[in-house]
């Protein structure tokens, strides 16, 4: 009793230790959020000259960029929420043959960039693309038989087809674990099919469809690609447009500043829908805690629901895959075979290193808060996970702010190099933006583990970093690997941020593939963007082997 007595006494370099732990977490929290505090501090430059700019900006770009943002998000707010919740509701209410399969298909839409669609579909639509060709060769017809796709309407339609997985994951979850024996319990009553729907199913799934048309609308806004390549004037264009065309640091920081909060709206709307939704769960877990079964469809009614489950994959996967092999395969032999793995070598090297410190850190923050749960520790957690919420074109402004800042200051600095011209700048945008991934599948892992490991390895004398290698690390290996492949495939498919501060000759797969559809060389840009959509199929098979095993 003695020794052990003795040994729960921490040494002088554990009291130590715990201060300076401290002090580096709060300095890489301060790191991640740098971004935003760069651009609430370019509020307080404010003098005539820039008021002037912001005049003009509010005469000119600024109510297009508003009105062009706010009609792409309600169009894609609707689009989503009718096709995620009708999808949900296919397979979750009912039952027919293909059932299964269409579970983990309707996933697969989330392995596909926005803008590599976007490239496949102009590839295959345009005036000179095959279908248009032939359709004029075969009946003779003369002009343009489809309406031009690089419009308002169509990154709605691309968009539409890539983000609904959102609301079907949040809204199958939702609608499995209460309104199966709900509509049961109506049927019973004598509700019909139609009433029973909307009456029961809906409002059960609405906090569900909001969080996810939420999550959806933030992907929206904070797309480059696919606004850059169909000539959309949204924020985000706008503020590479103000940055990089215009020369305009201070119309990109104001820009960046009105986007941003319009992204924190909607995280506090899908932060309001979660709780909505985790009230509702327990409250009718509750209530009913029987099994029900799925109504059975027969006749026209299975055609309806192949249909509803068959188009979104269709349009959202099938089609642009089939569409990229098609100039891919034509021009197998003039690929640029070397450059190619030389950019798979960038984009690795890059989506590594960044997955290695990102889950690191998360692991570090994770432990902190596991350990001493305070409101320090809590609050630094909060403010790494917001970071996957703020846009890649914020990150670039706010960290690229600063370094002006300083140049200014000091001109013989060279910290401008480091950030601009070596991996440091990127990395750390990666970190800004996907700390959050790791962070998030780290503490999922750590729910799983009992407070009460942790105080029968201190009764045996195991603290610190020793508690975090014999009992955490066992039974967290399976959330760091997870953590590590989310950052490694979303640091792989990232655009705005990787297009302005990647090093110098660093091109990576998305950064080629951009610039290629956006010269109209389609066939060469194939190979990386197929590229991107093979990687990430690996968390989709990942996700939809989860979720089977849930079921």
């Amino acid at each position: 009793m003695a020794q052990t007595l003795t040994s729960a006494a921490p040494p002088v370099a554990v009291r130590l230790w715990r201060p300076l732990a401290a002090l580096a977490m709060w300095l890489f929290t301060l790191a991640l959020a740098l971004p935003v505090l760069a651009l609430a501090a370019s509020w307080l430059q404010l003098d005539a000259e820039a008021w002037d700019v912001l005049r003009q900006m509010a005469d000119t770009v600024l109510p297009e960029y508003v009105q062009t943002s706010l009609w792409l998000c309600l169009a894609v707010a609707v689009a989503v929420a009718a096709v995620g919740m009708a999808t949900a509701s296919a397979v979750t209410l009912f039952d027919f043959p293909g059932r299964r399969v269409a579970e983990w298909a309707l996933l697969l839409p989330l392995a596909m960039p926005a803008y590599v669609v976007a490239y496949a579909y102009t590839d295959f639509l345009q005036f000179s693309g095959p279908l248009q060709m032939w359709l004029r060769e075969t009946f003779g017809l003369r002009g343009r038989v489809f309406p031009e796709i690089r419009n308002t309407w169509g990154a709605v339609w691309v968009f539409t087809f890539t983000l609904y997985p959102y609301v079907y994951l949040l809204a199958r979850t939702a609608l499995s674990e209460r309104a199966t024996q709900l509509m049961e319990a109506a049927r019973l009553l004598g509700a019909p099919l139609s009433r029973r729907i909307r009456e029961v199913a809906l409002p059960l799934a609405r906090p569900a469809v909001a969080a996810g048309v939420a999550l959806a609308l933030m992907e929206t806004l904070a797309d480059f690609g696919v606004a850059s390549y169909f000539g959309i004037q949204t924020f985000t264009a706008g503020i590479y447009k103000a940055w990089l065309v215009m020369d305009n640091r201070l119309a990109a920081a104001q820009l960046a500043t009105l986007l941003l909060l319009t992204v924190a709206v909607l995280l506090w709307l899908e932060h309001r829908a979660q709780r909505r939704m985790r009230f509702a769960t327990s409250r009718a877990g509750r209530a009913h805690s029987g099994e029900a079964q799925p109504a059975v469809l027969r006749g026209s009614g299975r055609w309806v629901a192949w249909a509803v489950c068959a188009l979104p994959v269709l349009f959202g996967f099938v089609l642009p895959v089939l569409f990229m092999l098609r100039p891919l395969i034509g021009g197998w032999e003039a690929l640029p075979w070397t450059s190619f793995l030389q950019w798979a070598r960038n984009s690795r090297w890059l989506a590594g290193l960044s997955a290695a410190l990102a889950t690191l850190a998360a692991l570090a923050l994770a432990f902190a808060h596991r350990r001493q749960p305070g409101w320090t520790s809590a609050a630094a957690n909060r403010v790494v996970g917001l970071g996957y919420a703020v846009p890649g074109a914020v990150v670039v402004v706010g960290l690229l702010l600063p370094v002006g800042w300083v140049q200014q200051v000091a001109p013989e600095s060279s910290l401008g190099y480091w950030v601009t011209a070596t991996a440091l700048g990127i990395v750390w945008a990666y970190l800004v933006r996907f700390t959050a991934v790791a962070l998030q599948s780290v503490q999922s892992g750590y729910a799983r583990i009992p407070h009460s490991l942790d105080d029968s390895a201190r009764m045996l004398g195991t603290t610190g970093v020793g508690l975090l290698a014999r009992v955490h690390w066992p039974l967290l290996r399976r959330s760091i690997a997870a953590a590590v492949l989310l950052v490694f495939v979303d640091v792989m498919k990232e655009l705005p941020a990787t297009l302005v501060l990647r090093p110098f000759n660093s091109d990576t797969l998305a950064v080629v593939a951009y610039q290629l559809a956006r010269d109209e060389r389609l066939g060469e840009a194939a190979l990386p963007a197929l590229t991107l959509v093979l990687v990430g199929l690996i968390p989709v098979i990942l996700l939809s082997r989860t979720l089977r095993s849930r079921a």
